[in-house]
């Protein structure tokens, strides 16, 4: 662990390896102390057969939240897997923008969980997730 938190060039970097985020066009939107805010534009491709958000991007969202800020806050590429994710969705997203915002409540030696607060464009509570991260191996260094 470097012991200082990534920057937000930094953070933008880490998003940009995961394909899956590339592909779903999720952004940076904040970072904050204890977490990130991440965004990504709802997509007619993205909806369901009754007109709505796919819960899959919602939960993608909050995955990639998570993962983000734990990286962040480790300030290094150490190897992470998600190993458990709850989420409950509140209201349908129909169009616009989603948001999520991850807060980590605990990061230990082995596991670190994150809650996540997904929020439509007008900042109306669609959901919210608990997700659990497991670091795997030691540290890894990047180089430059």
């Amino acid at each position: 662990m470097s012991g200082r938190k990534l920057n937000l060039r930094e953070v933008r970097e880490v998003l940009r390896e995961i394909s899956f985020s590339k592909m779903l066009g999720i952004r940076i939107s904040h970072l904050h102390r204890d977490g990130i805010t991440i965004e990504c534009d709802v997509r007619k491709s993205f909806l369901n057969n009754a007109g709505s958000l796919h819960g899959g991007v919602s939960a993608a969202l909050a995955d990639v939240a998570v993962g983000v800020a734990v990286y962040r806050h480790l300030g290094s590429h150490r190897p992470i897997t998600t190993v458990e994710m709850k989420i409950n969705y509140f209201r349908p997203v129909t169009e616009g923008r989603i948001f999520a915002r991850s807060q980590l409540l605990r990061i230990g030696s082995t596991l670190c969980i994150g809650r996540v607060d997904i929020t439509d464009a007008k900042s109306q509570s669609v959901g919210t997730a608990l997700v659990t991260y497991m670091l795997i191996g030691a540290p890894q260094t990047v180089s430059a």
